[in-house]
């Protein structure tokens, strides 16, 4: 048994009684995928996150279907659940009002984001009449209602950031304006998180920062989507996936354990949870947390059974 094995099966499995983890989903578009989350939900709930995020489309296209899936979460299942809000597509009133319908609905966590542009827009520009930037936007839910506020932060510098101390700044402007904790874009270097972890604290950042884990199912798509959120892509992982295009299993067994390995490094530095991208897609994610010790706990009932 090599040494990473045994770390990971072995030692994952005895000592991980501090270890937390928080999932994100994406709305469904049809029937089809509504029922794929909800398998992804159950599946994943035993395992007791900190939270579950559930994101928006570009431009703010799937907002119905993300307060729907996060009223779902809440009424039906034991998880707390995360509602993304963006600037994007609509005014602060409007904004406002989400966001107290969330407060109203005991939806109490928001992960507080700036947004993608609109579909066609080459670039982002603010609302006259909306919140301009993220921070903007946390200061605006905190006037709203006391919320537990999430964020995201760039190991690698966010693409339009002119620089990556432009993008320090920007982030702590947004833990100044109020935001709880930043969960950080994907990434494949496990050094690159531990140095921008390493400069928030020389920058005065003392809140938490969660790193984010993609499992990689699809590596050319992920390459693709890479290009545009500024990730780097190592030729390491490259090299994993080089002839298993038309081999989906031994893909998941490869992203399993480079995604483990990940967390597992991030652990001996003291990292203590993790966001992982579900993509819908529970089984992977599942066997991830396995490998690093998580077990599944006895379930409760779900809210709205509980207070009938």
């Amino acid at each position: 048994m090599n040494e990473y094995v045994r770390h990971s099966l072995i030692g994952g499995a005895t000592d991980n009684a501090r270890l937390k983890l928080s999932f994100e989903f994406f709305p469904p578009k049809t029937a089809e995928m509504e029922q794929q989350l909800w398998q992804a939900v159950k599946r994943l709930e035993p395992l007791a996150p900190q939270f579950v995020s559930v994101t928006y489309g570009a431009g703010g296209t799937t907002r119905e279907r993300t307060h729907a899936t996060v009223r779902r979460i809440r009424n039906e299942t034991t998880l707390e659940p995360a509602a993304h809000l963006t600037c994007v597509g609509a005014s602060r009133g409007e904004i406002d009002e989400v966001a107290r319908a969330y407060w109203a609905a005991g939806i109490k966590h928001i992960v507080a984001l700036r947004g993608d542009p609109p579909a066609g827009a080459n670039r982002y520009e603010p609302r006259a009449d909306g919140y301009a930037y993220a921070a903007d936007l946390v200061a605006g839910l905190k006037r709203v209602a006391d919320f537990e506020i999430s964020v995201a932060a760039y190991p690698e510098v966010h693409p339009e950031a002119p620089h990556a101390q432009a993008d320090l700044v920007n982030l702590k402007r947004k833990f100044d304006a109020g935001a709880t904790r930043a969960i950080s874009q994907y990434f494949f270097d496990a050094d690159a998180f531990l140095r921008f972890r390493d400069r928030c604290a020389a920058a005065g950042i003392a809140a938490q920062i969660i790193p984010g884990i993609l499992p990689v199912t699809n590596f050319a798509q992920v390459v693709k989507f890479s290009r545009m959120c500024g990730a780097s892509v190592p030729a390491w992982l490259g090299r994993l996936f080089e002839g298993l295009d038309n081999d989906p299993d031994t893909r998941r067994l490869v992203a399993a354990s480079v995604a483990a390995e990940q967390c597992r490094r991030l652990q001996d530095h003291g990292v203590e949870e993790f966001h992982f991208y579900t993509l819908n897609r529970a089984d992977l994610v599942y066997a991830i947390a396995h490998i690093l010790g998580v077990r599944p706990r006895a379930q409760e009932a779900p809210r709205a059974a509980a207070a009938g």
